[in-house]
């Protein structure tokens, strides 16, 4: 000690040993306090950082879905010089054409190459009139005998030392006479049916004949042909046309030079009649085309001015009797129609005009999507590539024309995801989500618009449960419950926030659901019994004389009232089933049905609005709770001091204070319902319906996600459409998170004036 006075300056104040003590643990503290607040803006910075990246995951899924559609033109072969194209067909891998001219069937490498003459031993003498490609493998020659020559054609793939050959196939058929000896066959359809093939061939200006080929193979493997002939008088404007035949034999159509679609029924085979005349052309411009889509329902025609429209055979309003009715009308061609050819994978078809124009179009969004141009000359047939991804088109000229397609998910278009739209086998346009069918044919579905009002429907009736009951207990316990009781009430409602969903889902899918089928006129009455039963036992309480009533004390009188609630309860459910007999026939269902036009589903909306209700009345109660107590002692100490009751305070003083705070509570709520998952996944039918009754089902978004994206095939429409219901269901709880946050910060704000 005394070295240290001595090497100190005289003039230098000397600092005392404690306070040099008591600097070095508040420096300590700054540090920390420093280091504190960094990590917590780290933290902060980190969570924005991960929604931002969970943002950019879902954007940059959905967003292929967004963009437009594109093709581009590939070099491709030439016919032999003379060469006239009657129709085309192209294998999977686009390297081998099959060309039907007047001389018969040529091969041709798409990139370029000499032809192939094919020889087909039932030809003859006899030269091609026309020939349709009805099928992907099928070329159909109309002969100048009034024959149908079935041709197919396909390709065998051959991998040597990796690399694909591709050898072309052709399996001549057995050729069908349907018109008169020596007239040619140049109207005709060919499809092959699931006992034979059927043709239907223009056998004069206004006759048809329809021929059904029987195949039957006996027990030695023998194959035997059955010929059935109906003839088919047309009565309509002009000349037959056209002709479309759907696969199930159930459907005639032919177009006419007058610009009329005549249908034939031919349900009845004992007793086939013509069923309608359409007008398909207000100018009546003839139809020169008319085929089906993938699956035979839905009809295309193209006329002489190049309009193209879609067609269905809708069930009639009254009756049992169908119409044919126009669906869509697509981008026009600036000359007349001469080509059609439909996809084998969607819905999508293509069409040619006589000036070397090609339109791509899509059914389902009736949008035409892409428009080509091969060449200047008339197009003498086109066909859509087996996989979609190309079209091919061969002018009068000989010029053989290829246009590669980017268009991974025609099906999806603003309308189709939020519209209504008109889908195969419906009698209107409506709102439908389907994802998935049992056939190759089927009509992708994918409105999210019942998914949505799913999801705001279980929302609602969620709330409208909850936040009664979670506000009122709110109230109650911060302003009129006895600290003892709320130590005790508060810690249990808030446990309750800590259940899984799935156990409260699993719970009312198979518990509650089931006994809530049996005593819905009951548990409709609990409502009003229990709170008849409530507001007498109130009024009996303050009839009570004031020593009786002193003896409970303040704030416990909410104990008085849990077996009223209880008998409400078990009283509402014997009135239910009293009701139920005397009024509703015993089958309150029926009365649903025949009264009210409403179907009982055991898994409803009211059973997700009990169960979703139970998870969210904590939260709700929670936050409300602490907001109504965090409101300053003083406010209500000058109210009660100014002769205003405990109830009026409450109702007049703290609840509009803490109004910002139940604001947040409410809205936090909301975000909770709307995420919900497993509840609503569990506790209803799941199925994508939009009706508002409480006594059915829906499905909500979060939902949907979870049944369906495991089975989705990733970068499939089906997936990127999952991941947009995803992105909505993320900006809606963002919204509302949001709005809840801000609502928090200006409750801290106006609190802080009272510190």
């Amino acid at each position: 000690m005394s070295s240290t006075l001595e090497s100190a300056s005289p003039g230098d104040p000397v600092a005392p040993p404690a306070r040099k003590a008591a600097a070095r643990p508040l420096s300590r503290r700054f540090l920390a306090d420093r280091l504190a607040a960094r990590f917590v803006t780290l933290s902060g910075v980190v969570i924005i950082a991960a929604i931002l990246a969970i943002l950019f995951v879902i954007v940059a899924v959905v967003w292929p879905l967004l963009r437009s559609p594109s093709a581009a033109s590939v070099p491709a072969g030439a016919l032999p010089a003379g060469t006239v194209p009657l129709a085309l067909a192209v294998d999977e891998y686009r390297e081998e054409a099959f060309v039907a001219t007047k001389g018969g069937l040529l091969i041709l490498p798409v990139s370029g190459g000499e032809a192939t003459v094919v020889e087909l031993p039932e030809l003859g003498e006899a030269t091609v009139v026309k020939a349709v490609a009805p099928e992907p493998e099928l070329i159909v020659l109309g002969l100048s005998d009034g024959r149908l020559y079935p041709v197919g054609v396909s390709t065998e793939v051959v991998y040597e030392e990796g690399k694909r050959r591709v050898t072309p196939s052709v399996r001549p058929g057995s050729p069908v006479t349907v018109g008169s000896e020596g007239k040619p066959a140049g109207v005709f359809k060919y499809v092959r049916g699931p006992d034979g093939p059927i043709a239907l061939v223009a056998t004069g200006p206004r006759q048809l004949t329809l021929v059904r080929v029987v195949e039957k193979t006996n027990m030695m493997g023998e194959t035997t042909r059955e010929e059935v002939r109906i003839l088919l008088p047309v009565e309509a404007k002009g000349e037959v046309t056209s002709l479309a035949l759907d696969v199930r034999g159930q459907d005639i159509f032919a177009g006419t030079s007058g610009g009329e679609i005549v249908r034939f029924d031919l349900r009845d085979e004992a007793n086939p009649k013509q069923e309608e005349t359409v007008s398909a052309s207000s100018s009546g411009d003839a139809l020169g085309v008319l085929g089906f889509l993938n699956g035979d329902r839905t009809l295309v025609s193209g006329d002489a001015a190049g309009r193209v429209f879609s067609w269905q055979v809708i069930q009639a309003e009254s009756g049992d009797s169908r119409r044919l009715a126009r669906i869509h009308e697509f981008r026009p061609h600036g000359a007349a129609v001469t080509g059609f050819s439909a996809s084998r994978r969607d819905k999508g078809f293509v069409t040619g005009d006589a000036a070397g124009g090609v339109e791509v179009h899509y059914a389902t969004t009736g949008k035409s999507l892409l428009s080509l141009e091969a060449g200047k000359a008339p197009l003498g047939a086109v066909v859509f590539a087996p996989k979609a991804d190309a079209v091919l088109a061969a002018s009068v000229d000989g010029r053989l024309h290829q246009f590669t397609l980017r268009n991974p998910h025609p099906e999806v278009s603003w309308n189709a995801l939020f519209g209504r739209v008109w889908y195969e086998g419906y009698a209107q346009p409506d709102y439908v989500w389907q994802s998935t069918g049992g056939t190759d044919d089927f009509e992708a579905k994918f409105s999210l618009t019942p998914l949505i009002y799913g999801t705001l429907k279980g929302t609602f009736y969620a709330l409208i449960l909850a936040i009664p009951i979670a506000l009122a207990g709110a109230l109650y316990t911060a302003q009129f419950m006895h600290p003892n009781l709320r130590s005790v009430v508060k810690p249990v409602v808030e446990v309750m926030a800590a259940l899984p969903s799935v156990v409260l889902g699993f719970i009312a899918g198979l518990w509650l659901a089931p006994m809530l089928e049996r005593i819905v006129p009951g548990v409709l009455l609990m409502p009003v019994v229990i709170t008849v039963l409530a507001v007498l036992g109130a009024a009996a309480w303050a009839k009570l004389p004031s020593r009786i009533r002193v003896r409970i004390p303040n704030g416990w009188e909410a104990v008085l009232l849990v077996p009223l609630v209880v008998g409400g309860g078990a009283l509402s459910i014997w009135l239910g089933f009293e009701v139920e007999r005397f009024f509703l026939a015993s089958d309150y269902r029926h009365f649903l049905l025949t009264a009210l036009g409403l179907t009982y589903d055991q898994r409803n909306s009211l059973v997700v609005g009990i169960a979703m209700g139970f998870a969210v009345i904590p939260i709700i109660f929670t936050v409300a709770e602490d907001s109504l107590s965090s409101v300053p002692t003083g406010l209500a100490a000058g109210s009660l001091a100014l002769g205003a009751t405990r109830w009026q305070t409450a109702l007049r003083t703290v609840l509009p204070t803490a109004s910002p705070g139940i604001f947040s509570a409410v809205m936090i709520g909301f975000g909770r319902a709307v995420g919900e998952t497993m509840i609503v996944l569990m506790a209803t039918g799941n199925t994508p319906v939009m009706e508002a009754s409480i006594f059915n089902g829906f499905r909500a978004l979060s939902a949907n996600i979870a049944v369906e994206l495991p089975e989705a095939p990733e970068g499939g429409t089906l997936f990127r459409v999952l991941f947009l219901a995803a992105l909505l269901l993320f900006l809606m709880t963002f919204v509302v998170n949001t709005a809840a946050e801000l609502v928090r910060l200006r409750l801290r704000k106006k609190y802080r004036t009272f510190e």
